[in-house]
């Protein structure tokens, strides 16, 4: 695990060297945004894997033929959960040399750049295009400081979703996807004893964050869960405690595997029969069914099936992708077309069905989200279902929060200690300074 830690953080070292270079050698505008020039833009994200590469590209040619005079650079640098993308992304705001517009999480994840004054409020973008009668309250809410907006959100993604393949299933005598943590360590070990298949796979270190988030609210429940990113929450009750115990226990069932590999390879895991379960966003799931070569043409129901990760029945885990005008873009005109696009319905229809999320509009076109999409759409409207945050994809903690519960748990993979991955995660909450 040493080594694998130590090739990722060389990895992203590289990157950011390499692009601190390019950045250095006159990589964007040096005017400050002055140029408000539409003749091109340059669009930052970490879109390169299967479903969300396509959906970009579908919104880049509606962008196209909306903007026939503006070419479209695609600045998307790999990494799941963008890991190695805002490293680079870091490194050309401190050398002020900005993408024209880039992808970050609504919520927590943007206030170190709010804070640092390198984005830019939408305030009056929002009112020239009638955004606040189309988004849900509840969004606009997370995505606003101190009465300033500062992001379009493109899509909603659920984070809390099992997938699961029921041959697996059937063959360790697994009655159903467990809808508790106790059942789900049950549903593990008769994996683990009956077949010769991987019980949970996870991907780069990232994804076992993302199971830790799912393992916390599926053993406090919404509101339990939600009251630990408050400010003075305690995160040493023995009710914790009782949570990163089943943690410990759960991973016991899996394998982490290298940076390479990332949530695409735990993922494919599931349909190609080698795993029973992989806990994952519903990014999933436009890789699962889209059309190669970038995705794999599986069908749900038969290839796999899908439920609420263990104990979260009711609650929605929810994150959002959004793009922002960076402070200093060199091309503003192109930039905001670009928002425009991202935020209009044209554009979210056409992007969300191939990435494997829906809408953050309220009037998108119902039609287009079937299948899994349909559950999906129907949960987040619901009055009734309890929404938490996803700490890992930015909209409860900020960057620094963010970094110290990742060092927890790369720490708690090589020791296996989880009373020092509490300690870790006390005093990552403890210092924060959010």
């Amino acid at each position: 695990m040493r080594v694998r830690a130590f090739k990722r953080r060389w990895t992203v070292f590289a990157a950011v060297a390499m692009t601190s270079a390019l950045a250095l050698s006159g990589c964007g505008g040096d005017d400050g945004g002055s140029k408000n020039d539409k003749s091109e833009v340059e669009v930052f994200s970490w879109w390169t894997g299967p479903g969300e590469a396509d959906g970009l590209k579908a919104m880049q040619a509606d962008f196209e033929k909306k903007n026939p005079g503006t070419e479209f650079v695609n600045a998307a640098i790999a990494g799941g959960s963008g890991t190695q993308a805002k490293a680079v992304l870091a490194s050309r705001l401190q050398n002020r040399k900005p993408p024209d517009s880039f992808q970050g999480h609504a919520g927590a994840e943007l206030l170190d750049y709010i804070k640092a004054g390198q984005i830019e409020p939408l305030d009056d973008f929002y009112q020239q295009n009638n955004l606040k009668s189309v988004y849900p309250q509840q969004l606009l809410d997370q995505i606003t400081y101190k009465g300033h907006i500062y992001s379009v959100p493109v899509n909603i993604h659920r984070s809390n979703v099992l997938w699961f393949n029921p041959d697996i299933l059937e063959e360790a005598g697994v009655d159903g996807p467990p809808e508790s943590i106790p059942a789900f360590i049950t549903a593990l070990k008769a994996v683990k004893d009956k077949t010769k298949k991987v019980p949970l796979s996870l991907g780069a270190q990232w994804t076992a964050d993302h199971l830790l988030e799912n393992v916390l609210l599926g053993s406090l429940g919404a509101d339990g869960y939600n009251a630990l990113w408050k400010p003075g929450a305690d995160w040493g009750t023995p009710a914790v405690t009782k949570a990163l115990g089943e943690f410990g226990e759960i991973m016991k069932y899996t394998t982490l595997e290298a940076a390479s590999t990332d949530w695409q390879g735990a993922a494919k895991a599931v349909v190609d029969d080698k795993a029973a379960f992989n806990i994952m966003g519903d990014w999933a799931y436009g890789y699962f069914v889209g059309d190669a070569p970038n995705g794999l043409g599986k069908k749900l129901d038969t290839d796999f099936k899908y439920a609420p990760a263990p104990g979260t029945a009711g609650a929605y885990m929810w994150l959002s992708d959004s793009f922002t005008l960076p402070k200093g873009a060199p091309h503003k005109a192109g930039a905001e077309a670009w928002l425009k696009e991202v935020s209009s319905k044209e554009g979210q229809d056409l992007f969300n069905p191939k990435k494997g999320s829906i809408p953050a509009r309220k009037d998108a076109d119902k039609s287009l989200y079937t299948g899994y999409l349909q559950t999906a759409f129907e949960e987040w409207n619901n009055p009734q279902t309890k929404l938490a945050g996803s700490f890992w994809h930015g909209v409860n903690a900020n960057n620094k929060w963010h970094t110290d519960i990742d060092t927890a748990i790369g720490l708690f993979l090589q020791n296996k200690d989880v009373a020092k991955l509490q300690q870790g995660l006390v005093s990552a909450a403890k210092n924060s300074g959010q």
